[in-house]
């Protein structure tokens, strides 16, 4: 009929077809706002986005929500599949730049977790070395934290417990021992707290801890740990 559209078998046809341009030539499909929708099965995938882009895109998302070492960045990109020469060439900038910077993570490391949790070097060294920090990296850190700090905390956290401890002095004194082991503190150190603290709570404590000796008490634990490692 005159005035009419040719009929074809997808409907009436209103000019060229919406895969193609006005050559006919294909043309990728379009979702919202002009995005590309994702491929049909059996289509050939879109092209990869540049991995180096990409690397530097998880760096970022992983420092976001606190400072990461190089190596924990590393095992981050190894996991979403970055070359391991892509990740070394982004790394490689970001320790340029001082965005990545092992030594400032040690020491801000050791600080916060001595302060916030009561931390000994022995836990603090344990806690960097699982992250990836060198051992001299993680040594100059711990430099900071001499004997006497680490007694001084130690003592601290024991006053503190003892303000709620119930139970009879001796078993009082192996959970508080017990307590600052489990914090990476040396029998001593931890021994001559408890000692000192108790001493210092009440007459029956301080009875108790009179029969303590700390030294022998100590040589006996250190003993013991050393065996445990053998």
């Amino acid at each position: 009929m005159a005035g009419r559209r040719a009929r074809t078998g997808r409907g009436w046809d209103a000019g060229p077809p919406r895969t193609g341009d006005a050559t006919g030539t294909p043309q990728p499909r379009r979702g919202r706002r002009g995005r590309a929708a994702e491929p049909e099965p059996g289509e050939a995938p879109a092209p990869s986005r540049d991995e180096a882009e990409l690397a530097r895109e998880i760096c970022l998302r992983q420092l976001a929500t606190r400072p990461r070492t190089r190596a924990e960045l590393a095992g981050a990109l190894a996991r979403r599949g970055i070359s391991e020469e892509t990740a070394e060439q982004v790394l490689d900038r970001y320790d340029e730049v001082g965005i990545v910077d092992d030594a400032a993570f040690a020491r801000a490391w050791v600080s916060s977790r001595h302060n916030g949790r009561g931390l000994a070097r022995r836990a603090l060294a344990t806690e960097l070395r699982q992250k990836g920090v060198d051992g001299e990296v993680a040594g100059a850190a711990l430099d900071g934290l001499d004997e006497e700090t680490e007694a001084e905390t130690a003592r601290a956290l024991v006053d503190r417990k003892l303000r709620t401890a119930r139970g009879e002095p001796d078993a009082v004194f192996r959970r508080l021992v017990g307590m600052l082991a489990r914090k990476g503190y040396p029998a001593g150190v931890a021994i001559r707290a408890v000692k000192d603290a108790l001493a210092a709570q009440s007459a029956e404590a301080a009875e108790f801890a009179e029969r303590i000796d700390a030294d022998a008490l100590a040589d006996a634990e250190n003993d013991l740990d050393a065996r445990r490692h053998d």
